[in-house]
């Protein structure tokens, strides 16, 4: 099972947060993470966040990062929408 946890947060306060699931063995972990991440921003009603190198730094690090107004193309009403694997088999 791979669980992915997505949390909305705006002056430090989570706003919303949801956790995608998917166990699929078929799909690689890249393809679980952007599968996650349709589901996270069609719950959310948000545009793709775009993976900056830092982004992508941050989370191969810590499995863990942040996405904040420099990742979406239209304007957000959040802080930051932060993702983190919770479980990966």
């Amino acid at each position: 099972m791979f669980r992915l946890w997505a949390k909305i947060f705006k002056d430090n306060r989570m706003l919303r947060d949801m956790v995608a699931e998917n166990d699929d063995p078929s799909l690689n972990r890249t393809r679980k993470i952007y599968q996650a991440i349709d589901e996270i921003c069609y719950e959310f009603d948000l545009s793709q966040p775009v993976w900056l190198q830092a982004t992508i730094d941050d989370f191969k690090r810590h499995d863990k990062t942040r996405f904040t107004q420099d990742n979406f193309m239209e304007s957000i009403e959040f802080d930051y929408l932060e993702i983190q694997v919770i479980e990966e088999d």
